[in-house]
């Protein structure tokens, strides 16, 4: 199916962070755009607003007509979508073109010159801060984000002249095995998904695949702590980066006042004084990684600098809610503890001599069962962490998994509490707080709009 003939596009599961993006493109590009999904959501209400047609059940009934011509319909799902679903099997029987939402985003790689990132964790404010720095350069870009950029307040960003599209790789389901990128961003490897891969060496191979999709006369941008050999096709160059070392990297470091300023040091030429706009120390490593990005992609000394410094961030990533001298309050998409870790010490390096408070929300019984004595590791960085039960998203309970094994496993001596959910607003609202990260994948999120308001009347 040539996606630029189809008149209708049918997603199951258009909520997504991933899939909105491609709702939002399938609508600029003047298509009937339509869906389910499970749940009404601030996304899926916006995307009704910009005349996607979406509904809450799972009815076969509910499908409009103009998503019922089989030779002018695209139909994407995401994986999240349990086999069964009814809609889902009635465009199978009925012999529509279904895709997974990997498979169109890789059609879209073969369109231009696609800069996609990939990792375990980092990749949506990599990806997110490259395509900002690329869209307010000379170059431009299209850009299909996991989060939505606080620039622009979407996920989507589209160019009329410029051939670069800005792409997150997600390695869930293999997903990113169906994209052609030109240049690739690695930020780490660290295991993950081990209920799709079972081991860590099936993971590192599928990352190993991965890097033999990038384009000859290509790049491949890898963290230099990646435990990864790529596969790399004939002239395709690879460059190494990280925070102190690689072929990309930071010097001067300066931390202070609420800033961090440092130089970027690249064999394309350094750039000095480099501004971070979201002021964390992660994101010395996610901006050296998108400015080797936008670099090699043409983006000028100047316009590189200038984006960093009003980068804004992305919706849940170090997302601060509240930020005074009193009380901080901020959410964080961090599921891995890898993630967790980098979190609390870049919170740790802002606030050395504040009391830290992690609410976390478990994301997955896979990955609780796999990583629960690595994510007490990482917790028990933090003066307090409080547990609620695990967000299953599209698993059923595992017998024997739940926080408690996350809990029974923290610091001995640390300040520690296991609870409701419906608890969260009373012990916020009595305890003594002073920096509080709400941190997880799942849907405690939700709640960060009431905690801000009882922190600020309290």
């Amino acid at each position: 199916m040539n996606i630029n003939t189809i008149q209708a596009v049918y997603f199951v599961g258009a909520g997504g962070i991933g899939m909105s993006a491609l709702v939002r493109f399938f609508l600029a590009k003047g298509k009937i755009v339509g869906g389910y999904d499970h749940v009404p959501s601030p996304l899926t209400e916006k995307l009704i607003d910009e005349g996607a047609a979406i509904h809450y059940q799972d009815n076969v009934t509910l499908i409009p007509q103009a998503f019922r011509e089989r030779e002018t319909t695209l139909v994407v799902y995401t994986p999240a979508v349990p086999v069964d679903h009814s809609e889902l099997t009635y465009f199978r029987e009925k012999g529509f073109v279904v895709m997974k939402r990997a498979q169109v985003l890789g059609l879209l790689t073969k369109t231009g010159k696609a800069l996609c990132v990939a990792g375990t964790h980092g990749k949506t404010t990599t990806s997110a801060m490259a395509a900002h720095l690329l869209h307010q350069s000379h170059v431009g870009c299209n850009a299909f984000l996991g989060g939505i950029s606080k620039n622009y307040e979407t996920n989507l960003l589209l160019s009329d002249t410029s051939d670069y599209m800005v792409i997150e790789a997600d390695e869930f389901d293999r997903s990113f095995h169906w994209l052609s990128p030109y240049i690739s961003v690695i930020t780490a490897t660290d295991a993950d998904h081990l209920d799709i891969y079972e081991t860590q060496d099936a993971y590192l191979e599928s990352f190993r695949h991965y890097t033999s999709l990038i384009r000859k006369g290509g790049a491949l941008i890898m963290h230099q702590d990646a435990a990864l050999k790529p596969d790399l096709q004939e002239n395709v160059r690879l460059y190494t980066y990280a925070k102190a070392a690689g072929d990309f990297h930071a010097t001067h470091i300066r931390i202070g006042g609420g800033k961090i300023i440092f130089d970027f040091n690249s064999p394309f030429g350094n750039i000095e004084d480099i501004s971070l706009g979201v002021p964390v120390l992660i994101n010395i490593e996610n901006g050296i990684a998108a400015m080797a990005l936008a670099q090699m992609s043409g983006a000028t000394k100047e316009e590189i600098k200038s984006g960093m410094k009003s980068f804004k961030g992305v919706d849940r990533r170090f997302d601060f809610k509240i930020k005074n001298d009193r009380i901080v309050l901020l959410s964080d998409y961090a599921h891995h503890p890898a993630e967790i870790q980098q979190s609390i010490l870049s919170l740790r390096a802002l606030y050395p001599d504040r009391k830290l408070t992690a609410i976390f929300q478990p994301h997955l019984y896979t990955r609780t069962r796999d990583f629960y004595k690595d994510f007490a590791d990482s917790l028990s960085l933090l003066d307090e962490a409080i547990l609620i039960d695990i967000y299953p998203a599209r698993e059923k309970p595992i017998p024997g998994v739940t926080s408690r094994l996350i809990y029974d496993n923290l610091r001995p001596g640390m300040e520690k509490r296991l609870c409701r959910r419906d608890e969260l607003p009373q012990i916020i609202e009595t305890e003594h707080l002073e920096v509080v990260i709400v941190l997880g994948a799942g849907d405690l999120n939700d709640d960060v709009p009431l905690f801000t308001e009882i922190l600020r009347k309290k």
